[in-house]
């Protein structure tokens, strides 16, 4: 497999400083060959190997395997094939498998190993004269098996950063996901709480038909503003879950100080609801801590009133920094089945605390229901 080919607009450069390096390197090895010299039969040898061996050097660049191979034999004519000879040998290093950069190194050396027995060699002595080239075409096998080494860890770095790249986007997408998930489903626990609270009220309009008018009115106002806010409620939550809608969720969230009011709103539906409220520092408690015992309360209350209506419902919430917030609702068992409706409302509330590092408890014992929640706050 052959690496790195010049292609487009970087052929000609390539090219231009390939015939203009080889061309000087000829230049340069002739001269240094016969200036001490007379000129006889093999400058002209040289010189028609010098020529052939710079306009074959270009050829290195796509087919180097071939044009070097072509260059070695020259080499074995005349040295003033040595120069692009080498610079092929360099750009099969840098190139091709180590097992034809090896083979073209062998060649190189035999070549001038050949060159050495019927040429002059400068003074220099036919043993270190081998030495030399076999010095040489080692350190260019060196030279390009570090430049492969290197391409490839670039290679594998720039892989690497690509696929961290597409990585972190993916985890960026399912983070917004999960995002939306969560609020979506606590928005699901705003509306079936404030649906639960409608069914009530149309309820007592529908057994209570001989009620005065203004009771009637209103019944019917809180009716209308009840599904004026579900389906807002209910807007915001498939927006949530629109992969092509971002939405950040401007809504104030429930704390602590809200638990009250949350009562109270189940009390003007019917529910006869006892709360009691130990805590140390309720206005500090961590927005997550609070959130989830908010929510804790209200899936109670939703579910009392689906399956225990007219029973006494006793909310209790106490802790506090360092000792954690323990929430429990108790209700009497009604005619309805206990638990919450087909268990997905338990389900996503245990997962809700487990995600606030609690846990979560329920049961069915002694004509009770009783859902309780355990809350780290740290200190």
């Amino acid at each position: 497999m052959i690496r790195n080919l010049p292609a487009g607009g970087r052929a000609v450069p390539a090219v231009a400083a390939m015939l203009a390096v080889s061309g000087l390197l000829i230049t340069m090895t002739v001269i240094g060959l016969w200036s001490d010299r007379s000129p006889g039969p093999l400058l002209a040898l040289d010189l028609v190997v010098g020529v052939l061996s710079w306009l074959l050097t270009p050829l290195v660049l796509w087919r180097p395997v071939a044009a070097t191979a072509v260059l070695t034999v020259l080499a074995a004519v005349s040295p003033a094939a040595t120069p692009p000879a080498t610079i092929g040998a360099l750009q099969v290093a840098r190139r091709c498998p180590t097992r034809q950069a090896v083979a073209v190194a062998a060649a190189g050396i035999a070549a001038h190993a050949v060159q050495g027995m019927w040429r002059s060699n400068g003074g220099i002595s036919y043993g270190w004269w081998l030495i030399l080239i076999i010095a040489g075409y080692g350190a260019l096998l060196g030279w390009g098996a570090w430049a492969q080494a290197r391409e490839a860890l670039i290679r594998s770095l720039t892989d690497r950063a690509r696929r961290a790249e597409a990585e972190q986007g993916r985890r960026v997408a399912e983070a917004r996901m999960l995002e939306r998930r969560k609020i979506a489903h606590e928005m699901h626990d705003v509306l079936a709480h404030r649906l639960s609270l409608l069914a009530t009220f149309a309820g007592a309009m529908e057994f209570r038909p001989d009620s005065s008018p203004e009771q009637m009115s209103k019944a019917a106002g809180v009716v209308r503003s009840g599904v004026h806010q579900a389906l807002e409620e209910l807007r915001e939550v498939i927006n949530l879950l629109r992969e092509d809608v971002v939405s950040d969720d401007d809504r104030p969230q429930p704390v602590l100080g809200d638990v009250p009011r949350l009562v109270d709103e189940s009390r003007d539906a019917g529910t006869d609801v006892e709360l009691s409220v130990t805590v140390d520092k309720p206005d500090e408690a961590p927005p997550a801590v609070a959130r989830t015992a908010y929510r804790v309360i209200q899936e109670g209350l939703t579910n009392a009133r689906k399956h225990a209506a007219g029973q006494l419902v006793r909310v209790t919430l106490d802790g506090g920094p360092g000792a954690g917030l323990s929430v429990s609702v108790i209700n009497k068992l009604g005619g309805g089945p206990p638990g919450f409706s087909g268990g997905a409302g338990l389900v996503g509330l245990t997962e809700r605390v487990r995600l606030a590092g609690g846990r979560l408890d329920h049961e069915a014992a002694g004509g009770e229901f009783r859902l309780r929640a355990s809350i780290p706050w740290p200190a």
